[in-house]
């Protein structure tokens, strides 16, 4: 069946947007003292003391992202007990997590459902090797879909860094420390068993979880490598042509109105992104304007930004520097929070939807403003939606910033290859040769075409600026099974991908 964009989808399509009808989900734990000791300090020994069966699901964070060592220990124990057709519900999976491909081609895990999945996981499903469809979430249905029993978790293993033997965890201590732990919070309320894996017994006073949720704890000799946390592109860029994009978007930000004394901001990791808040910085010391929050992955640019007095406070779902790690510790207007009260659709107090601005990156965008971050143009698999569709909805203000040209390929094309975030919800596109605004945005694009020198075009004209560059690309069709769905934020399909062609 088609949903409203235009995608053959096999059921739930995604219809536009739609009023949400709000759920109230059922807690079945309660906050109690709980001082039993759960200890145990051989992981083999332990998890041949679980009972294992068939078709269960286990859960993981990505706290440590490509410094994780919990899954591969964990997966590694779990496969020699014989079980098959397990779903791994990972918040996101990451190259390191490569011993499991050996696991999905034994048909000990046959489903995955994920945020973001790149590496050779990424690559064994798109080859067609896992036996089921890859479930693709946006950060927020997953703790929706997880609170709300639609994903039921089985067993949880939780990346502990410091753990206290009753099992309070916090991602503040110890030598795997992470910072925040917001994307394990649902996973440790609402799963039938909940096991920390710590690396580090020590008394924990104030906990993101909580005893009462944890039922066994397990101490190995490393839970991963916190230089892992930095892994991908964290880092500001240096090129002359995304430095000029990020001028342009400051200015453009500050053309709207909306940046003024209380705005509020998030910011992907990219290094365009990062630029961008370098000239947001910059710019409201200058002028002396100061934000109420930073939000999302928190990055060393947002923590100097608290630090300078450019926001008030930041709100933290993880860490993607150690800087953050270290500024969570010691800063009381540095805020932990789950991923439900980052983007739970249900929750309408949630922080994405108190956004004004968001910068985000795009792998492709085509002339309706749909953003692929899922795929590339051959339809393999390199990420997934993590926060994008769900801050893209929330803020007021969603801007794309992009190279129009990088390696003779367009950001910009006719249709992407994969929805990851529907063009209803994307306001801008911000390009080193031109800069293209939705068109429900008439009054805006008369107002800044009036009143400054931003190259304000229409999006097919950046399409047909990029195609006398590139020429006409040719398409990747691939027509095999599906893969994988692409999961908006209130459950919908908004895509399919499908296997790849992998014949030399």
């Amino acid at each position: 069946m088609k949903n409203a964009l235009g995608r053959d989808v096999p059921g739930h399509p995604y219809l536009g947007l739609q009023p949400i009808e709000r759920i109230e989900y059922k807690q079945t734990k309660s906050l109690k003292e709980d001082r039993k000791d759960k200890v145990h300090y051989d992981l083999e020994s332990f998890i041949k003391t679980l009972p294992l069966e068939d078709n269960m699901t286990l859960s993981f964070h990505h706290h440590l992202r490509n410094g994780d060592f919990v899954m591969n220990q964990v997966m590694a124990e779990v496969a020699k007990s014989g079980v098959k057709n397990l779903t791994i519900c990972a918040s996101s999976i990451f190259p390191t997590h490569a011993p499991l491909v050996s696991l999905i081609e034994q048909k000990t895990i046959t489903k995955i459902i994920a945020s973001y999945i790149s590496g050779p996981v990424a690559d064994a499903i798109g080859e067609g090797k896992l036996e089921d469809v890859c479930l693709l979430q946006t950060h927020g249905y997953r703790a929706t879909s997880i609170m709300s029993d639609e994903t039921s978790i089985d067993i949880a293993f939780i990346a502990a860094p410091a753990c206290s033997p009753e099992g309070n965890i916090t991602g503040s201590m110890g030598p795997s420390s992470c910072g925040v732990l917001g994307y394990a919070i649902a996973d440790a309320w609402y799963a039938k068993r909940v096991v920390a894996v710590t690396d580090f017994l020590v008394d924990v006073l104030d906990p993101e979880i909580p005893a009462c949720c944890v039922d066994d704890v397990v101490k190995v000799d490393r839970i991963g490598d916190p230089d892992g946390i930095v892994s991908g592109t964290t880092k500001i860029t240096r090129d002359p042509v995304g430095l000029r994009i990020a001028k342009s978007t400051a200015e453009l930000m500050k053309a709207t109105g909306l940046l003024k004394n209380g705005f509020t901001f998030q910011t992907g990791a990219g290094g365009i992104s990062l630029a961008v808040a370098k000239e947001i910085h910059a710019l409201c010391l200058n002028e002396n304007i100061k934000g109420k929050f930073a939000s999302g992955g928190i990055t060393s640019y947002l923590v100097k930004m608290l630090e300078d007095g450019v926001f008030e406070e930041l709100y933290d779902v993880q860490c993607f520097e150690l800087d953050a790690v270290e500024s969570i510790k010691r800063n009381p207007n540095h805020h932990k929070m789950s991923a439900a009260k980052y983007a739970d659709i249900h929750d309408p107090d949630n922080i994405v939807n108190q956004l004004d601005f968001v910068i985000l990156g795009a792998t492709e965008i085509d002339l309706d403003f749909n953003v692929n971050v899922t795929t590339g143009s051959d339809g393999r698999i390199m990420g997934g939606s993590g926060g994008h569709a769900d801050t893209a909805y929330g803020a007021k203000f969603a801007i794309i910033v992009s190279k129009l040209v990088s390696s003779r390929i367009s950001v910009v094309v006719d249709q992407v290859t994969t929805i990851t975030t529907p063009g209803e919800t994307v306001d801008v596109l911000v390009t080193d040769r031109g800069i293209a605004i939705h068109p429900r945005h008439q009054a805006l694009i008369d107002h800044l075409k009036a009143t400054t020198n931003l190259p304000i075009v229409e999006i097919q004209t950046l399409y047909q600026r990029a195609l006398a560059l590139t020429g006409i690309p040719e398409k990747t069709q691939n027509l095999g099974r599906i893969v994988a769905l692409s999961q908006y934020r209130d459950g919908t399909i908004l895509d399919v991908i499908r296997q790849i062609d992998t014949a030399e």
